[in-house]
């Protein structure tokens, strides 16, 4: 494992900020009358920049609590997906023909650049997809994290398509973070990704920091 204080980080999580879909809080205390400041958060396990459990589709029984530290952090290689047309699906001939050196137990960034569509309709509902072919390459692969921009690897108003997409991969044993932004800061072809969310007991998916380490 590099040292990361001589590496450069790059957060790729979105803020969460009252607005942004499953995300709101009110305020509980304040320095002038009780002595100190304090929110009461209310947050959709899968808000913002977040990750997946089995739990989350009952792929397996595993919950987000579940999952080892040492899968939140290793090897990431960015991959960059130009994206021509709402709901375009992602398919595994374009990924592996940037993977020349990957390894079994790295993991992949997909950069697709839809954060920028993060206030739009078209974020959730004309999001890049995974597919089939694409989440089974990296099954068999062995890839650790798959991490995207958008909201979901799959069409959320497919259930199908999001069931069918979710069970494969996380059933494999790769772990779903989703909700990225900041990829085209990344210059390097590959970094060391840290993914980690909050320790929820029994969660399907929680809020996760996730930061990129590059040279």
């Amino acid at each position: 494992m590099p040292d990361l204080t001589e590496l450069k980080p790059i957060d790729l999580t979105l803020p969460m900020q009252q607005g942004m879909r499953g995300f709101d809080y009110e305020v509980s205390n304040t320095v002038k009358d009780h002595g100190w400041n304090a929110r009461l958060l209310h947050i959709y396990s899968h808000a913002g920049t977040h990750m997946d459990a089995p739990w989350h589709f009952e792929a397996t029984p595993a919950t987000i609590d579940q999952y080892p530290v040492s899968s939140f952090i290793g090897k990431a290689w960015k991959v960059s997906i130009p994206i021509t047309h709402d709901s375009q699906l992602i398919e595994a001939d374009e990924v592996t023909g940037q993977l020349a050196h990957f390894q079994p137990g790295d993991s992949l960034l997909l950069q697709t650049g839809w954060s920028k569509y993060l206030n739009e309709p078209r974020y959730r509902d004309g999001l890049p997809r995974i597919s089939r072919g694409l989440a089974r390459w990296c099954v068999a692969h062995q890839v650790k994290i798959l991490g995207v921009e958008p909201p979901s690897v799959a069409d959320v108003n497919n259930m199908e398509e999001l069931t069918g997409i979710h069970h494969i991969l996380l059933s494999g044993g790769v772990i779903i973070v989703e909700g990225l932004t900041n990829l085209d800061q990344i210059s390097s072809e590959n970094v060391t990704l840290a993914a980690f969310p909050l320790k929820i007991t029994g969660g399907d998916g929680a809020p996760a920091r996730v930061i990129a380490f590059e040279p």
